[in-house]
């Protein structure tokens, strides 16, 4: 049965897959996306496609006529930068969701999924992170993704508006974007090597993450948007079997490229930054059915074929730093990735 499904952030990353697969199962699909985060040809052309900055509450009043179920995949995912611009950062993230929930109800949209991250988790005292513990975010980012978290359970339980909560973990795949410099530590890493420069790493580089292959995010999502038993939840989506260092994550993807020899910049911690992050699966696994496909080496082949295919680029410093004083990174301060 054809349903109509809204994306926020269509134009992003893990959006424009989503709405991809969606198309393919019949779906019709409209999209929103300022595009401050995301590429334009990312967005499939079946895609009943918008332009606009999602605080319009006005224009999302007009959209989501007739929408079923939204997807809410759009934010300024910028963990470590929101240590120093944490404005920006809020207003495009917990503005923008209670906007669109005013706007769902409004319409009588049947179910909101919302894409937080483990940002929510924070420092915790035993690891794998699951769903039941208390969250302890630590910076901005996390602060604001849980802040929203609670502004979808608040509006969606006094309207009788289905929801569910899921918890990405570092996605990566094609269509990642990649000439931004405060986020995406795989995509930073294969641009500079592939432009012939030495990974920058922050810290001695033994932080520790899981990274989830969008493949194998995707279908979970899709069963998020009508799964019954997932309403009300909070879901880990990602794999729990494997974490790697950055440090190795860098040797990785030398090997990968070929590249060498590889000397990585050092540079200071940044602020805030959690250094030891795993999730566990699952309640994934018990309700959405996940099974992982992918490794985390056929992910990062196909990072480096698309950022190869569509050419190494210079990052884009394209959002203002708030807060600049000696904690500051000075990769960002003074443009150095």
């Amino acid at each position: 049965m054809q349903q109509t499904y809204f994306v926020s952030g269509v134009a992003g990353f893990l959006g424009s897959h989503l709405a991809d697969a969606l198309i393919s199962q019949g779906h019709r699909v409209i999209g929103v996306d300022s595009l401050i985060g995301g590429y334009h040809d990312n967005v499939n052309s079946q895609v009943e496609f918008h332009q606009f900055d999602l605080l319009n509450l006005e224009a999302l009043m007009f959209v989501l006529k007739g929408v079923d179920v939204i997807y809410h995949c759009a934010a300024l995912p910028h963990e470590g930068f929101s240590v120093f611009s944490p404005h920006q950062v809020v207003l495009n993230g917990s503005g923008v969701t209670t906007a669109l929930l005013s706007a769902a109800v409004a319409n009588g949209v049947k179910r909101f999924v919302f894409c937080s991250s483990t940002a929510r988790y924070g420092f915790q005292p035993v690891m794998p992170f699951t769903e039941d513990m208390k969250p302890n975010p630590q910076d901005p980012y996390g602060v604001d993704k849980l802040a929203s978290e609670m502004q979808v359970r608040c509006v969606s339980k006094a309207h009788n508006m289905e929801y569910v909560i899921v918890v990405p973990h570092n996605i990566i795949g094609p269509r990642q974007k990649y000439d931004d410099p405060y986020r995406n530590v795989a995509s930073i890493m294969i641009n500079r090597m592939l432009r012939g420069q030495q990974p920058i790493i922050y810290g001695d580089g033994e932080q520790t993450r899981s990274f989830s292959p969008v493949q194998d995010i995707v279908p979970l999502l899709l069963k998020a948007g009508y799964f019954p038993k997932a309403v009300g939840e909070v879901i880990n989506v990602g794999p729990d079997d494997e974490t790697v260092t950055v440090n190795e994550l860098s040797r990785r993807i030398a090997r990968l490229l070929n590249f060498g020899p590889l000397e990585p910049i050092y540079y200071n911690d940044r602020p805030q930054e959690v250094k030891k992050t795993a999730c566990s699966a699952d309640k994934s696994r018990q309700l959405l059915g996940y099974h992982p496909t992918v490794s985390l080496d056929e992910s990062l082949r196909e990072l480096i074929k698309y950022i190869r295919g569509r050419g190494p680029r210079p990052f884009h410093y394209h959002l203002k730093l708030e807060i600049d004083n000696d904690r500051t990174p000075k990769t960002w301060k003074d443009r150095l990735i």
